[in-house]
């Protein structure tokens, strides 16, 4: 990969600031958990994936400020630590699943002293990054096989290596097909509000000399409807155990009109974005955002002051317009309850 989304290096979380892309690359060094948090919230690192990550380093940072004389002391603080870090996106799964995982690696060294705690939960966040990137290449790989040589791909958002540790999940499937050698271009929705699409997803292929065209958010049914698209692959935030999605705001536009043109509709995720605790899509919370992100654009004010509004960062697609869960593990189609429980072993 021609850049690094999130890393851990000299002991400090150093990410690309997605909030300045594409006009700056500029990365970003943490020290302490706040700052990760604060990162999170403000979308510096986004994408379901990256937030695990960013949590789980999170956590690591955290772990190195608490002062305790015992494990209890220690892991009621780093309880607190977590509980800042899991206040900041509630829709993203990958968040919980990160912060849950690094509480569980404390619990089972609970009888090692404190330092050597500390350092296992770095190593612990330095694996979940290293396993992110080694889970997306697998979606590739088994995502870039269902694409056809020549196709028109469209996406939605940005699924690619800013949202992971740098391979991507949607855009995991783009790139195992361009690697194998097929001859595809895609289409970028822009992505209102925050212009994911345009921001960061045109840029990061276009960095990786992936040909891409933009288009408004608008523009997409048209396209399907004159046979411009082939196959629609998106991310996604959280997966409920019937397969129903939450994706960015609009996926479910993109999803309805996909089913309306007869055009395959992929989500691409790792397994950790599965929440099988969750019966449907209804039980998905959804995250409400500030108003300026609807009333400007980059500061630029292009809405009259005052006027109400509503700014979901999220929707969920419910699952019968998805043709396939593409996942680390293989597609699961059709009986999703099933199919996704026997993923996971259960």
């Amino acid at each position: 990969m021609s850049f690094r989304t999130i890393e851990w290096r000299d002991n400090k979380v150093i990410m690309i600031d997605q909030t300045r892309l594409p006009a700056e690359e500029v990365y970003n060094e943490y020290t302490d958990f706040q700052g990760v948090a604060e990162a999170i919230r403000g979308m510096v690192v986004r994408g379901a994936p990256a937030i695990g990550i960013a949590a789980a380093m999170g956590v690591a940072l955290g772990a190195r400020e608490i002062i305790a004389d015992s494990f209890d002391t220690f892991y009621r603080q780093l309880e607190n630590v977590c509980d800042v870090l899991g206040r900041t996106r509630p829709t993203a799964v990958n968040l919980f699943w990160g912060l849950e995982r690094m509480k569980r690696v404390a619990l089972q060294h609970k009888e090692l002293d404190l330092h050597s705690i500390r350092e296992i939960l770095k190593a612990e966040a330095i694996s979940v990054e290293a396993e992110d990137l080694a889970i997306c290449k697998e979606i590739g790989r088994h995502g870039g096989a269902l694409v056809k040589e020549g196709a028109s791909i469209l996406t939605h958002c940005n699924a690619g290596g800013l949202a992971t540790a740098g391979y991507g999940t949607a855009l995991g499937v783009i790139r195992g097909a361009h690697e194998a050698g097929k001859n595809i271009r895609v289409f970028a929705d822009e992505t209102r509000p925050w212009l994911q699409g345009a921001r960061l997803t045109a840029w990061e292929l276009m960095k990786d000399s992936i040909p891409v065209t933009l288009i408004s958010d608008n523009m997409a049914g048209w396209l399907m409807k004159s046979g411009q698209i082939d196959f629609c692959v998106v991310g996604a935030d959280r997966i409920a155990a019937n397969g129903d999605t939450a994706n960015k705001i609009g996926t479910y536009s993109v999803a309805v009109l996909a089913k309306e043109n007869r055009i395959p509709f992929y989500v691409a995720a790792p397994i950790s974005t599965l929440d099988l605790k969750l019966a449907n899509g209804d039980q998905i919370p959804i995250e409400e955002r500030g108003s300026e992100e609807v009333t400007k654009v980059q500061g630029v004010t292009i809405a009259p002051v005052g006027v109400k509004v509503r700014n979901p960062a999220f929707d969920v697609t419910p699952a019968r317009y998805i043709t396939g869960i593409i996942t680390e593990k293989g597609v699961v189609r059709g009986d999703y309850e099933r199919e996704l429980k026997a993923l996971v072993g259960l």
